[in-house]
Order: C-alpha cells, then sequence, then structure tokens
C-alpha cells in the first residue's frame, strides 16, 4: 500500500472498529431503551446473566473496564434493584456483585435481543456468527500484541 493510501482515515482499522462500534450502539439502543439500561448496563448484566455473582474485578476484566466507570453503573443498577453487593462469605476483603430477583428475571426479556439485532443488521445466523468469531480471533491477537 502506498503511504499516502496507508494513511487515510477510511484504511485504518481502528477507525472502522470506532465506527462500527458507534453504528452498533445505535441498533442497540431501541432494544435497550424497552429494558432501560444503557449499553454499559446492558454489559453488565450479560456478565452477571452468565456468572450470577463476580467481583468488581472479575466484571472489569470480563468487561475491559476500570472500576471507576463501573462503580456509577452499578451504583444505577442498584437503584433500580436489578444488583447488589455482599461481601464474600470466603474472604470478607471482597464484595460481590450479585443480582436480585428483577435482575434475574429481566434477562428473558434480554434473551430476545440477539436475534432481533441479527435481523435488523440484515446478516444471516451464519454471516454473524462467522463475523462474531473474525472479530474475536483479532481481539485475540491484539491482546497478545499487547503483552509483548
Amino acid at each position: 500500500m502506498e503511504k499516502d493510501e496507508a494513511i487515510k482515515l477510511n484504511n485504518q482499522l481502528c477507525f472502522s472498529i470506532y465506527s462500527l462500534s458507534r453504528e452498533i450502539n445505535k441498533l442497540y439502543r431501541p432494544f435497550l431503551e424497552e429494558l432501560n439500561l444503557t449499553y454499559t448496563q446492558y454489559l453488565v448484566m450479560l456478565v452477571l446473566w452468565e456468572k450470577e455473582s463476580c467481583t468488581m474485578k472479575e466484571l472489569g476484566d470480563s468487561l475491559f473496564l476500570d472500576s471507576g466507570t463501573l462503580s456509577p453503573v452499578l451504583k444505577r443498577l442498584t437503584e433500580r434493584a436489578l444488583t447488589y453487593r455482599k461481601r464474600d462469605p470466603d474472604d470478607e476483603r471482597r464484595v460481590l456483585i450479585s443480582l436480585t430477583e428483577e435482575g434475574k428475571q429481566l434477562k428473558e426479556t434480554a434473551a430476545e435481543i440477539p436475534g432481533r439485532l441479527i435481523k435488523k443488521s440484515g446478516l444471516t445466523e451464519e454471516e454473524f456468527s462467522r463475523t462474531l468469531f473474525d472479530f474475536t480471533n483479532l481481539l485475540q491477537h491484539i491482546q497478545q500484541a499487547n503483552t509483548e
């Protein structure tokens, strides 16, 4: 690739992924508004629906977010009675974030979102699965590069 082509905005992987992320957030917005969740709150709930309970560090590691970003998100989820905090009985120094019954019940409605999103995206389920696989693979390679 020529130097002039290499530095064009539309030839940058970072810009393509950044733009895609913003567009995906927009695509999710109407579905998440039905649940009265922000995108970040939805991501937190996805982790908790999988694990039922985890520490702030585990949440942050799963979502690539720091505690400064997670704390206000968790505060809002707790105010909505979707999550609560409790001391880990095995280690009193750790605080576990857990789902309330209402938070667990919200999973049923949220379970429809991925299928609705795929349909709205115009991708087939096969195309979506292949794209997800490719992006997960790319993430693993970039993470590896960042640890070297």
